[in-house]
C-alpha cells in the first residue's frame, strides 16, 4: 500500500476528556465473493484504507478556539474532529465496506464511487455519502475511502455494480 496512507489511526483525545478510538479505521483486507447462478464464484481481494475526512470536518460556525481544541493531526494535513462523522463512521462505515457487493453504489464524480443510504433501525434510513476510489497498486487491488459524511438529500448519480468495478479493475479494463 502507499506509504502515505495511514495504516493505523491514533485515537483522538476529545476536549471532553474521553478518548475516541479510531482503530476501526485501520487498514485491513477485504475479500468479496461474487456469486451468479450457473457460474463459478469470483473472488476479489482488496486492501482498504481510510481518510481522516471520515471523522473530521471544518465548519464555518466554529470559532478558531473551537477548531483548535478539536484539531486532529493526520500525517499530511489537519482538520477539526467531528463527533457526528465519527459516530456515523463508527456505527456504519465498516459494515458498508464489508457489504459493498450488496450496497447501492453510484458514480460520485472524479473517478470515485459512493454508497448513499444506511438503515438506522426501525425502518428509518439516512443518506450517508461514503466516497471511495478503487485502483491497483503494485499488482494489488485497493479501496481507499476518501470521505464519509451525512447528506440531507439523496445524492444523484448513475448506478454501478461494485462487482463491475472489481471485475474491470482485476481485468485491466477501464472502470465504469
Amino acid at each position: 500500500m502507499k506509504a502515505e496512507e495511514v495504516q493505523k489511526w491514533k485515537a483522538f483525545e476529545h476536549p471532553d476528556g474521553v478518548l475516541r478510538d479510531l482503530s476501526f479505521l485501520d487498514a485491513h483486507e477485504m475479500i468479496y465473493t461474487h456469486s451468479a447462478e450457473g457460474k463459478p464464484d469470483k473472488v476479489y481481494r482488496f486492501f482498504v484504507t481510510y481518510s481522516f475526512h471520515c471523522f473530521c470536518k471544518d465548519y464555518d460556525h466554529q470559532t478558531e478556539e473551537q477548531k483548535a481544541s478539536l484539531m486532529y493531526y493526520a500525517p499530511k494535513d489537519k482538520r477539526p474532529f467531528c463527533e457526528r462523522r465519527y459516530q456515523l463512521a463508527r456505527q456504519h462505515l465498516r459494515w458498508i465496506v464489508e457489504n459493498l457487493g450488496s450496497c447501492k453504489v453510484i458514480h460520485a464524480g472524479y473517478g470515485s464511487y459512493a454508497v448513499v443510504e444506511i438503515e438506522l433501525g426501525g425502518g428509518e434510513k439516512e443518506f450517508y455519502f461514503v466516497v471511495f476510489s478503487a485502483f491497483k497498486e503494485k499488482k494489488k487491488m485497493r479501496l481507499h475511502i476518501t470521505s464519509a459524511y451525512p447528506v440531507s438529500e439523496k445524492p444523484r448519480g448513475k448506478k454501478v455494480s461494485f462487482f463491475t468495478i472489481a471485475h474491470n479493475l482485476l481485468s485491466g479494463k477501464p472502470l465504469p
